[in-house]
């Protein structure tokens, strides 16, 4: 893989690390900021909306910029967020700085996989992508249980000064390795990019994305009770096993990205059943430590396995005009995650025991893998360029 794509990957890590790290902190914020732990832990909720609304307006704004300038900026714009989420005085200015910090998620990963995409041949554009978002899930087994000791040692405001210095390091490398003139946008900009959101194709992916991660977090939103109440695992021993997944998902991330470069479609179907057979043996054997533990590190792999494929899918069904719709690809995973939490916080407060959400993750596994068999078949008759019709 071109060199220039690690330094994407850099920062990729960074990002990663200070969007969940903040999880392992929340008592130390609380307690700084003088609010309760709920309150500290709406800073994950700012977050992700800042992803899933500041994502799409970066996209559009930047759209004719080019494309180095454009992720330059965005890794700026994550150094700055984050020395003010360090330097906060009070939870108001620390939550601004949060979904600051945001905004440049979404954009970034969505127009960072494009360029990835660029450098390589075609039948490498998958694992390229996979590589860039390699350091995302380095940083769920490195970045962020070093950023919560960190934090637990020398204050939670220590953390954020360590993410500022890798995301300097990482505009670094941008600016030094990118080559300039990278993934050129197209002469009509921001009515490329608007004209391919009319593809039906393009919205089947992203809600294939969403899916998919409604199905992850309906599920890994309560894995802690899971495996402690009902597993029988001890608390201290919940850290290893999330290392596990983390472990997973970095197998699966790289995997997905050569099984896509060379089946894409079929790679996303088996994928998606897959995570609905896991999901079914996790709630039929979650009473069983042993298969349990060996269940997460497979859902970890397959979580990841499908990431690559869907913003492949995405990249390619809007080739004209694919950074916005990369972009908001980004912000349907990340819509998903929302709406799994919700899903699965419902289904608890209507009477579904921890080990039946692996159910309700699993239908909608299963809902998703029919949404992309639909897909492809499209493509057989043809349909893959064709706008949605009107109303």
């Amino acid at each position: 893989m071109p060199f220039p794509i690690y330094a994407l990957a850099v920062t990729s890590f960074g990002i990663g690390t200070t969007e969940v790290v903040i999880m392992g902190l929340l008592p130390e914020v609380a307690a700084d900021l003088r609010v309760s732990i709920p309150a500290a832990g709406l800073l994950v909720t700012g977050y992700a909306l800042g992803v899933v609304i500041g994502a799409p307006i970066l996209a559009i704004l930047t759209a004719k910029l080019p494309r180095k300038a454009v992720l330059i900026g965005l890794a700026a714009m994550f150094v700055v967020g984050n020395l003010f989420c360090a330097i906060a005085p009070n939870y108001w200015t620390l939550m601004v700085a949060r979904v600051v910090t945001a905004f440049g998620h979404g954009a970034y990963f969505g127009i960072g996989s494009v360029v990835a995409a660029s450098l390589v041949p075609r039948n490498q554009r998958a694992s390229a992508m996979a590589l860039m978002f390699a350091g995302l899930t380095l940083a769920n087994i490195l970045g962020v249980p070093a950023g919560t000791a960190l934090g637990e040692v020398y204050g939670w405001r220590s953390t954020f000064w360590a993410v500022v210095f890798i995301g300097l390091f990482a505009v670094a490398a941008i600016a030094w390795f990118v080559p300039s003139g990278v993934a050129k946008p197209t002469g009509e900009g921001i009515t490329s990019e608007l004209k391919v959101l009319g593809r039906l194709q393009v919205w089947l992916a992203m809600i294939i994305s969403a899916l998919a991660s409604v199905s992850l977090f309906c599920v890994f939103t309560y894995i802690k009770p899971l495996l402690t109440d009902v597993t029988g695992i001890s608390v201290p021993s919940v850290t290893w096993i999330l290392l596990l997944f983390g472990a997973g998902m970095t197998v699966g991330n790289i995997l997905g990205g050569k099984l896509a470069d060379w089946k894409l479609m079929p790679t996303a179907i088996g994928t998606l059943v897959l995570i609905a057979l896991t999901h079914l043996a996790l709630a039929e054997f979650s009473h069983s430590p042993a298969i349990t533990i060996s269940l997460v590190f497979i859902w970890g792999v397959l979580t990841f396995v499908i990431v690559p494929p869907m913003q492949m899918r995405v990249v390619e069904a809007a080739a004209e005009g694919p950074n916005l719709a990369a972009t908001l690809n980004q912000g349907a995973f990340n819509a998903g995650n929302a709406a799994g939490a919700w899903i699965g916080g419902a289904a608890i407060s209507m009477g579904v025991a921890y080990d039946g959400l692996p159910f309700v993750s699993a239908a909608t596994a299963i809902i998703a893998m029919l949404i992309a068999v639909w897909s492809q078949s499209l493509d057989r008759r043809g349909i893959s360029p064709v706008a949605m019709p009107a109303e």
